[in-house]
């Protein structure tokens, strides 16, 4: 039987199985890597582990079903790198799912099971990201369209006959004018595109630090343990960071201390709270997320009011005034 070679990585081949493969021309960090996408692979990973593959066969069968990212992970393997390595130079959300398999591994979680919790948790973080990214669309779209306003203007009196251009080229008050409206078109793009930023979601999964220690906690690890083992993960200050894409947020930390401090003084496993604060965490993420976007809408006519109008007066209106002064004699008496 024929081993086909997937792609050459740093001037090597990277052969994936004993059948044909697809030959692949992308890197891993060029690939499909949202959450969603991201899932997807690792679903179908635990899939594959819970019936029964080693880990490396899996990324295998994936290689051989046309996934880049597997392609590019057993690259790194046939470059001498460790699995995990492999995983997290992938980028994008792959490092965390890098964290969850690491410390799987190091206390003897089912990694079938792990898997599949991560594989949720992207699930639930791009879906949050996809509702707020749809809930900005309109306002978001409505802010750039009214940016080309003033532009209109313009074009609008030229369109009616006046010589608009000519008193914004020549005319000391027509420079006034356009250097003006110019910087006042620019100062409400940057305005508008910083209110949109401000809205979204910011990167990382939500709740993925609770998760993490669940996986912890999964292989009987006693909860010091565990937090040691997440904190190495998350690159908390103190250890060296790891290229982990979502660092807890300020709020996460004390959240999971808080279960942990009511796990311990009613008596009962930290795993399932773990799990109920993860889960609480996506929900206050979409609530900001939508909360965040609705706001939007208002906030967006501060730099429509503030820039984005006295752009049109000086670029469509104030040129047009001056056309008609200096084209219309005025009597003397």
């Amino acid at each position: 039987m024929r081993e086909s070679i997937a792609r050459p990585v740093g001037g090597r081949a990277v052969r994936v199985g004993g059948r044909p493969v697809r030959r692949f021309r992308i890197r891993c960090d060029e690939a499909p890597g949202g959450e969603g996408a991201v899932a997807e692979t690792v679903r179908t990973l635990a899939v594959l582990l819970q019936a029964g593959a080693s880990p490396l066969a899996a990324w295998r069968h994936l290689a051989e079903s046309g996934s880049a990212e597997a392609v590019a992970v057993l690259a790194e393997v046939e470059r001498g790198r460790a699995l995990v390595a492999g995983i997290r130079s992938c980028g994008g959300v792959w490092p965390t799912v890098a964290s969850a398999w690491s410390i799987a591994a190091t206390v003897g979680a089912p990694l079938g099971d792990v898997l599949r919790a991560i594989a949720a948790a992207l699930e639930g973080a791009g879906e949050i990201r996809d509702e707020v990214d749809v809930a900005l669309a309109e306002p978001a779209g409505t802010a750039r369209l009214m940016l080309w306003l003033p532009v209109v203007g313009l074009l609008l009196g030229t369109a009616l006959g006046f010589d608009t251009v000519t008193v914004l080229a020549t005319q000391p008050a027509g420079w006034a004018c356009l250097a003006a409206g110019i910087a006042l078109l620019l100062a409400a793009r940057a305005w508008t595109r910083a209110l949109v930023r401000r809205a979204r979601p910011p990167a990382g999964i939500p709740g993925i630090r609770a998760e993490l220690l669940v996986v912890a906690l999964a292989g009987g690890t006693a909860i010091p343990r565990a937090l040691a083992l997440v904190a190495e993960e998350t690159g908390e200050p103190g250890r060296d960071p790891a290229p982990i894409r979502d660092r807890p947020d300020d709020g996460e930390g004390p959240a999971i201390e808080r279960v942990l401090r009511l796990s311990a003084a009613a008596g009962v496993p930290a795993v399932e709270l773990l799990r109920a604060e993860a889960a609480r965490a996506r929900r206050d993420a979409r609530t900001r997320g939508r909360k965040g976007a609705a706001r939007l809408s208002s906030s967006l006519l501060l730099p429509l009011g503030a820039c984005t109008l006295p752009a049109f007066l000086l670029l469509g209106v104030a040129p047009l005034i001056l056309s008609v002064l200096t084209t219309t004699p005025i009597p003397l008496t």
